[in-house]
């Protein structure tokens, strides 16, 4: 999943996004509420979380411009401000959840989890496609109940196609929800990681279930 951070304290921008790239989430980030906004035009982010004391804009203008232009990305505020009426102001300017700090990273991860399946409808924190099961939680894979033991970006990868399961998934989708900005790859980098995440999951005797839709993308589902 690929996540927006517009903070602007540099300890706590850093530390943030290190833990969340650690926990296998792709991350942009900002300092800059004029150039988070511009981030969040865009791509496709699947959270972002917001301060609201930021140079240039603040987090409530950024929030109140992206709903306004219909944007229906989840937002979590990340502020100090810990009075009712400024949550009161952030949930109803339109953001999905509310975090003050100083707060638990934990924490933070537990309510991105909870952010992130809800923009995808999906409500359970185990995911089952056949006979491969997903703990969105632990990040742990099952295949024919043994374990299956991925990277971070092949994780990444599975927890996407797996999250939109049953649907055609196309390479610029999956680079717009897996990799950042940073990220340095060739263009078939998709393909090439696709075929590791199937090797993986190869069982003897069991059908393969990411599916190749030839000149449109992938799926993963039972066989077609």
């Amino acid at each position: 999943m690929r996540l927006l951070v517009v903070e602007d304290y540099k300890p706590l921008q850093q530390s943030i996004v290190k833990g969340l790239r650690e926990a296998g989430f792709a991350v942009d980030f900002t300092g800059y509420g004029k150039e988070g906004l511009w981030y969040a035009n865009s791509n496709e982010y699947d959270a972002i979380i917001l301060d609201i004391m930021l140079p240039g804009l603040d987090g409530l203008s950024i929030l109140k411009q992206l709903r306004g232009s219909g944007s229906k990305t989840q937002i979590l505020i990340l502020t100090a401000k810990d009075s009712l009426e400024d949550k009161v102001k952030g949930l109803d300017f339109g953001a999905d959840d509310y975090l003050v700090k100083p707060f638990a990273f934990e924490e933070l991860l537990a309510r991105l989890r909870a952010l992130t399946r809800r923009s995808y409808q999906q409500k359970r924190t185990c995911i089952t496609i056949e006979d491969i099961n997903i703990d969105l939680n632990k990040q742990q894979v099952y295949r024919n109940s043994q374990p299956v033991i991925l990277t971070p970006r092949e994780y990444a990868l599975l927890e996407y196609l797996a999250m939109r399961a049953g649907q055609i998934v196309t390479r610029t989708d999956i680079w717009e929800h897996v990799y950042d900005f940073n990220s340095s790859a060739t263009s078939n980098v998709v393909d090439v990681y696709i075929g590791y995440l199937r090797k993986k999951l190869e069982v003897q005797g069991k059908p393969a279930l990411i599916h190749t839709i030839r000149g449109r993308g992938y799926m993963l589902g039972a066989e077609l």
